[in-house]
């Protein structure tokens, strides 16, 4: 009969050579010819917006006939001057969720200035100074995930009234 601690001795040693036979997995990446150009199947996944919120002003109190402007921050703080006496307590910003590749930089454009357009026609007014407040440099976080917020200058002149409705169009791509 053989000594058990050699036969566990030879188990362990071909166990071992075994695990130092198997190739290695990885390749060399010194070996590759180095390029420049960024590797679009790499880059691929589709980056894409979903608005959570709309941008919603909801009621102003006007309190003359003149021009006013009211403000609504990404904050959820409001400002209003001149014939703008107030901004309802119920007005909203607007909240996007961007998705797309865990870690990646995008680039999230928002338009400087939409006109709104009265339900019932005839009426105007103009979304100024659109603004957010999202980083100087965006990118995705690890979930591939990015949410910011936005607001703008709603400039009124004249006695408008009414609803008024915009489209405020947001492009989103990977830099």
């Amino acid at each position: 009969m053989s000594d058990p601690r050699i036969l566990a001795l030879l188990l362990a040693a071909s166990s071992a050579t075994a695990v130092l036979a198997w190739p290695a997995g990885a390749q060399c990446r010194l070996c590759d010819t180095p390029t420049t150009s960024r590797n679009d199947s790499a880059a691929g996944g589709e980056v894409t917006l979903e608005i959570q919120n709309g941008l919603n002003f909801d009621r102003l109190v006007l309190i003359g006939s003149g021009a006013g402007a009211a403000e609504l921050r990404p904050d959820g703080s409001s400002f209003a001057q001149g014939a703008v006496g107030n901004v309802s307590p119920r007005a909203m910003v607007g909240t996007a969720v961007v998705r797309g590749q865990p870690g990646r930089a995008v680039r999230i454009n928002l338009p400087r200035r939409i006109e709104l357009h009265a339900v019932g026609g005839g009426g105007r007014m103009t979304l100024d100074d659109v603004f957010s407040d999202l980083p100087s440099l965006p990118r995705l976080d690890a979930s591939g995930t990015l949410t910011f917020r936005f607001g703008g200058r709603l400039t009124v002149s004249g006695d408008a009234d009414g609803q008024f409705r915009g489209d405020l169009p947001i492009t989103v791509e990977y830099l």
